[in-house]
């Protein structure tokens, strides 16, 4: 089975469970201004642009201007990050099969570069030929642009690519992308689809498995185990 061209990942809740760092950051910020900001609130913000999930924020009463709210969020994530990578269950592994193989990956994030590179930081160098980070494109996830930028750079048609996904805005920015998508949910339930391939997680994912999708075969697990 061939395998992508490339694969082009998203990072918070994808490659490593950083969304409890956001939603703590959120809640944190919130409380001090006392505004109210639940969990499903925190949740209906994953995977949005910084500026846009910032907006929503402000919508709900913080007192601060986007730019700034963005700011101190990171600053948070960007500490906590300092402390612990919490990587997903098989993630830097299959991130280690696909650089063994000479196949090239993307990073793709919302987050900024800051928290990118703090991450990229972390594994062997040349993991990600290129990082494609939420302050360094137009127009953020749902829109296919940080996608489209990944496989420009990398020399590579989107249609040849794969893209691992946690998100509905993620899934969203990914599937108008024309590449081949993979849904691996983390805290928010992703629908299933037709022709959207979802597992439950990456941990034992081979490089075979990642061509199966690719080549345009449905690969639905969680699906299976609703039955």
């Amino acid at each position: 089975m061939a395998a992508p061209d490339a694969v082009l990942w998203d990072l918070d809740g994808t490659l490593i469970d950083s969304e409890p760092y956001w939603i703590a950051g959120e809640q944190a910020l919130a409380g001090h201004y006392g505004v109210d900001w639940t969990h499903e609130d925190a949740l209906g913000v994953v995977g949005m642009a910084l500026l846009d999930a910032a907006a929503v924020l402000h919508g709900a009463g913080i007192p601060l201007e986007p730019p700034k709210i963005v700011e101190l969020m990171v600053d948070h994530v960007v500490e906590k990050l300092g402390e612990e990578v919490p990587w997903r269950p098989g993630a830097r592994e299959l991130l280690g099969a696909l650089g063994a193989a000479g196949i090239p990956c993307a990073l793709v994030t919302m987050s900024y570069r800051s928290i990118a590179d703090r991450v990229a930081s972390s594994l062997p160098a040349g993991t990600f030929a290129t990082i494609v980070a939420g302050d360094e494109v137009q127009r953020g996830k749902p829109d296919p642009e940080p996608y489209l930028v990944a496989a420009g750079r990398l020399g590579v048609d989107i249609e040849r690519c794969l893209i691992v996904e946690d998100s509905r805005t993620g899934l969203a920015s990914a599937e108008a992308s024309g590449a081949r998508v993979l849904a691996v949910p983390a805290h928010v339930e992703i629908p299933p689809a037709p022709g959207r391939s979802r597992l439950p997680t990456l941990e034992g994912v081979t490089i075979a498995d990642l061509g199966r999708i690719a080549a345009g075969e449905t690969v639905d697990q969680l699906a299976v185990a609703a039955t």
